[in-house]
C-alpha cells in the first residue's frame, strides 16, 4: 500500500488525512481544524503543522498541501478568502520549513480535479476533462490524458461584463435565492462558452452543490457530457496527496 498525507486549506476549515494512493481511499480519520481568523500565513502554517504531526507525517515520504490561490513555482500569487499577506509568498518553503520536510504545494481546484481524474468521476477518461467547482467562487482544473494543466481559473473568465463567478457561483444562487432553473440559465451561458473555447471531452461538476446535481445538470444543453463529481469534500486532500507522491 502506497500512502501519502493530503492537507486541504480552505477559507473556513483545514482538513487532512492519510490516503491510500492505490485505491484512493482514506486510511485515517480526517483531522479538521477551523482556519485561523484572518487566514494569516503564520497562523495557517502552524495549524497545518499540527495536523501533519497528528497524522504522523514524519513517517511518510509524501505530503501534499492544497490552497485557494494561483500557485506558481510554489508561490501564492492570489488569495481567496484568506489574508492578502499570502500574495507573492514562497508558500512551498514556508510549509516545508514548518514541517521539516519537502512538500508538494498546489491550487485547491487543481488538486480536486486531479483526484476526480484519478479516482473519481473522470477516472480513465481520455482527452480533455474540465472539472469545475461551484461554491463561493468557481474553481477549475484541466486534465489532459491524466496530466494536470494548472491554474486555469475559469471562474475569472469575463462574460457579459463581469467575472463569471460574480453571477454564476453557487454562493450567488444562495444569496439571491435563485431557483435551480434560473441558476441553470446562468450556468448554461458559462458552460456553453467554455465548451466553445476548449472543446472538452467531459465536464465534471464539483462543489457542495453537486449533491443536488439532479436539480440543475439535466437542464443544461451541451454537446459535451457533464456529470457530478463523486469524491465530494475529500477530493482536494486526495489530489494533494496523489500529486505529492507523483512529484516526490
Amino acid at each position: 500500500m502506497t500512502q501519502a498525507i493530503g492537507i486541504d486549506i480552505g477559507g473556513t476549515g483545514i482538513k487532512g488525512a492519510l490516503v491510500d494512493l492505490d485505491s484512493g481511499e482514506l486510511v485515517s480519520e480526517r483531522v479538521k481544524r477551523a482556519t485561523p481568523a484572518g487566514g494569516r500565513p503564520a497562523d495557517v502554517v502552524a495549524t497545518v503543522a499540527e495536523i501533519a504531526d497528528e497524522l504522523g507525517a514524519e513517517a511518510l515520504d509524501s505530503v501534499g498541501v492544497c490552497f485557494p490561490a494561483i500557485v506558481l513555482d510554489g508561490h501564492t500569487m492570489s488569495a481567496a478568502n484568506v489574508s492578502d499577506e499570502w500574495i507573492g509568498l514562497n508558500a512551498d518553503r514556508l510549509f516545508a520549513d514548518a514541517l521539516g520536510r519537502d512538500i508538494h504545494f498546489v491550487n485547491d481546484a487543481d488538486a480536486a480535479g486531479y483526484a476526480e481524474a484519478r479516482y473519481g468521476a473522470a477516472a480513465g477518461q481520455p482527452g480533455l476533462t474540465i472539472v469545475t467547482t461551484l461554491g463561493t467562487g468557481i474553481g477549475s482544473a484541466f486534465i489532459y490524458n491524466g496530466v494536470l494543466v494548472p491554474n486555469t481559473e475559469l471562474g475569472h473568465l469575463e462574460l457579459d461584463g463581469a467575472d463569471v463567478e460574480t453571477w454564476a457561483a453557487n454562493s450567488i444562487r444562495e444569496r439571491d435565492e435563485l431557483s435551480f432553473a434560473v441558476w441553470a440559465e446562468r450556468l448554461q451561458r458559462f458552460y456553453s462558452h467554455v465548451e466553445f473555447l476548449f472543446s472538452p471531452d467531459l465536464f465534471v461538476v464539483g462543489g457542495g452543490v453537486s449533491k443536488h446535481h439532479e436539480e440543475f445538470l439535466p437542464l443544461l444543453r451541451l454537446r459535451t457530457p457533464i456529470v457530478p463529481a463523486t469524491l465530494r469534500n475529500n477530493a482536494g486532500l486526495m489530489g494533494a496527496a496523489a500529486l505529492a507522491h507523483r512529484h516526490g
